[in-house]
């Protein structure tokens, strides 16, 4: 009996032995903690060596975030975390509720919006633990134009969206690029040939390395009643040969189901009608004329998005080689505004050596920023937005036009927004006949 017992204690020793080895080679761990603060709300990240487990509840006066990490350890000095964030007094350890635990404080400055969530390992991360705060009672927001300063000789607004950011470092090339710097690069760079030029203002979606989710990087074009919006990416594949860049639109069929869901959300309306949704009352009835306005305002901007994209493509081929040499269309989530033009322009691809060489060297951004900036610049020259400075201008300087194939008078009277008989007048004409090769002076009204 007693060999029976002794047996029966070993086992259960063995088993002891065999749990206590198991957990100690489960055991999850921090092995680092970045801050990512941007102008609305900052996002704190924990690396994880495993998938984690936790839960986390808030203490006031003052405002504490309390994070449990079950069965972890921390590895790193909280102490030494740069102090960057207008969100964030220190981030600490605390107590755990037991040995094999680590407990997370997080002292806020006020009470904040809280959102935590894990995410899988990702290149070049590991499991990650993400908390976002927010301050919606004090929301930082951009420079939005009173409506007494956009009804006259405003500025043409360009608002121009560096890809990725932050903890979503997009592509990464064989040299470790990581696509998100690229952007920002170009997009600082392009923003300041733009404020260079009177009569343009440009708009930077992000103005430094934090994550911005796409579908609200329109939104803050929308806010800052931006008259283009232009995202700057780097293109990647899984070999190293494709190379040059491509200029992208939003596919039709993505716009007509977009268009479905803006309808559906009513709210919307009085963004995207401006004026004419105080005189639309959201019933069924009226429901007709918005989707009328809508209708025409998604084929204004997809016509504009095209033509803008030929014109950077064709500036784009004198820096850089191209890899598609017309626009392309696509379901991408940033050119989703149904009432703004919208292009994405791949400068080229991070994941070919040469390139990733190139959109490294400073010379080279700026060459790519200029070539974009002069498409901008040349579209709005031939087709300035009602009430800018640029189109007051033109109204002003004497135009003329010569007569090709297929034109008549009253095309060119719909084209230039003037009436037949001032176009008659200012030609000293006697009837609506044009012929080809003529020279027309059109009037400013």
């Amino acid at each position: 009996m007693k060999s029976v017992s002794r047996l029966k204690v070993q086992v259960l020793s063995g088993i002891l032995m065999l749990l206590i080895s198991h957990l100690c080679f489960a055991q999850n761990a921090i092995e680092a903690l970045r801050m990512w603060p941007s102008p609305d709300n900052t996002r704190v990240v924990l690396d994880l060596t495993q998938e984690p487990e936790y839960s986390y509840f808030t203490l006031s006066n003052p405002e504490r975030l309390v994070i449990d990490l079950a069965n972890t350890k921390g590895k790193i000095d909280l102490a030494k975390l740069a102090k960057s964030s207008n969100l964030v007094k220190k981030i600490r350890y605390s107590t755990a509720k037991d040995p094999s635990s680590v407990r997370v404080v997080l002292e806020l400055k006020r009470k904040l919006n809280t959102e935590i969530f894990a995410l899988p390992p990702t290149a070049p991360y590991k499991n990650r633990l993400v908390i976002d705060l927010s301050d919606q009672s004090e929301r930082t927001q951009q420079v939005v134009m009173s409506s007494e300063s956009s009804t006259r000789d405003r500025d043409i607004i360009i608002a121009i969206d560096a890809g990725h950011g932050g903890e979503d470092p997009g592509s990464v090339g064989r040299a470790g690029t990581y696509e998100k710097n690229i952007t920002l690069s170009v997009s600082k760079r392009l923003a300041k040939l733009i404020d260079a030029e009177p009569g343009l203002r440009a708009v930077l979606i992000r103005t430094g390395d934090y994550y911005i989710s796409p579908n609200a990087r329109p939104d803050i074009a929308r806010k800052n009643k931006a008259d283009l919006f232009v995202s700057i990416h780097a293109d990647a594949f899984t070999t190293p040969q494709p190379k040059g860049a491509s200029v992208w639109v939003l596919s039709m069929g993505r716009a007509n189901s977009v268009l479905g869901r803006w309808m559906e959300r009513t709210e919307r309306h009085s963004e995207l009608l401006g004026g004419a949704a105080e005189v639309i009352q959201d019933t069924a009835s009226e429901r007709y004329l918005a989707q009328a306005l809508l209708d025409m305002s998604m084929d204004h901007s997809l016509t504009t998005s095209y033509d803008i994209s030929k014109m950077v493509i064709s500036e784009l081929k004198q820096v850089t080689s191209l890899h598609k040499k017309l626009p392309q269309a696509a379901s991408l989530a940033v050119l989703t505004s149904p009432d703004i033009p919208s292009i994405l322009v791949e400068v080229g691809f991070i994941s070919n050596p040469n390139e990733e060489k190139n959109l490294n060297w400073n010379q080279h951004r700026q060459k790519l920023a200029s070539s974009v900036f002069s498409a901008i610049k040349q579209h709005f020259r031939k087709l300035p937005p009602d009430g800018t400075l640029w189109a007051n201008n033109a109204r002003s300087e004497k135009r003329t036009h010569k007569v090709r194939s297929g034109e008549s008078l009253s095309l060119l009277a719909q084209r230039y927004k003037v009436r037949i008989s001032a176009i008659k007048e200012a030609n000293n004409m006697r009837n609506d006949t044009v012929r080809i090769g003529q020279v027309l002076t059109i009037p400013s009204t």
